[in-house]
């Protein structure tokens, strides 16, 4: 077995330091690199020996370290990232970024309350200088999601959740998308759907990137970053092949990040058709 090996590290040298991105474009480039390099790292590691190494260049900025430094380092994002609280998706390190680079934010579900809303509002307001992304990360099977779906397919379980306020404004607001997405999956694929034996598992993952979408497409609008040079995205981490998936309108193309959905009818029969869904439906029932 390899041994995996992850460094952060500052040479002492102007060159081992990344140039922030330059636009929207730009960042969305570099996170997506980011996240293939990870994958690309930790695939095969059960195989072979020897050590696998990947370098993650820190800016000794942003660490206060420079010689001449006064106080803290200043912010200076170049991303913001609305992801889940689940332990398994941490997002500094799927996207090979170190300190001060990206701007995080994470709640079960990713979902827009009020406070998460609040802190990307001061991300956008604050640390406009360098900011010039906002994602939506979601994640495959994810746990609030799946809860969401549980009560979805067993309303009456919901009844469980009567005292627990706290849990129950996430499932609430996570049971439209899955109304929504269980709705979309009939009419695509027909009323016995339901039947077949992955339904529940296609219907999370459709619920988890469906929901990260229209978190997206509602930051875009909320926060109007298209007039402010900044733009919104939305993905799917695969925890079990630790990439990012996103399917989009009018593209067979799945793979990286995304930009919010002009039309979410389109949007919804990119994810219906794409192969990941497909072939969870035929998979074996969860």
């Amino acid at each position: 077995m390899k041994i995996i090996e992850i460094t952060y590290r500052y040479d002492g040298t102007d060159q081992a330091v990344r140039p922030r991105p330059a636009d929207a474009a730009a960042a969305r480039a570099r996170l997506e690199h980011g996240s293939r390099s990870i994958a690309a790292l930790l695939e095969g590691h059960a195989e072979g020996t020897g050590t696998a190494q990947l370098v993650i260049p820190v800016d000794p900025r942003d660490l206060g370290l420079e010689p001449d430094a006064i106080g803290a380092a200043k912010q200076r994002p170049y991303a913001a990232i609305l992801g889940c609280s689940d332990a398994r998706v941490p997002i500094e390190l799927i996207f090979n970024e170190g300190p001060n680079d990206l701007f995080v934010v994470r709640v079960a579900g990713n979902g827009l309350g009020s406070e998460v809303l609040g802190s990307l509002k001061y991300a956008v307001d604050h640390l406009g200088g360098s900011l010039k992304l906002v994602v939506v990360l979601g994640h495959s099977g994810c746990g609030a999601v799946s809860a969401a779906v549980d009560t979805y397919l067993n309303p009456k379980s919901y009844l469980a959740f009567a005292m627990k306020h706290a849990l129950r404004s996430i499932l609430d607001r996570l049971l439209i998308v899955v109304s929504s997405s269980a709705i979309r999956m009939a009419a695509a694929f027909g009323p016995d759907v339901v039947h077949r034996p992955g339904y529940r598992a296609a219907l999370i993952e459709v619920a988890v990137v469906s929901n990260a979408a229209l978190a997206a497409y509602t930051v875009q609008q909320e926060m109007g970053t298209d007039q402010q040079g900044l733009r919104a995205a939305y993905g799917v981490y695969l925890l079990e092949a630790r990439q990012v998936w996103a399917p989009r309108e009018g593209s067979g193309e799945c793979t990286g990040l995304a930009y919010p959905p002009a039309d979410f009818s389109g949007f919804g029969d990119a994810v219906l058709g794409s192969e990941r869904i497909v072939r969870l439906l035929d998979g074996p029932a969860h």
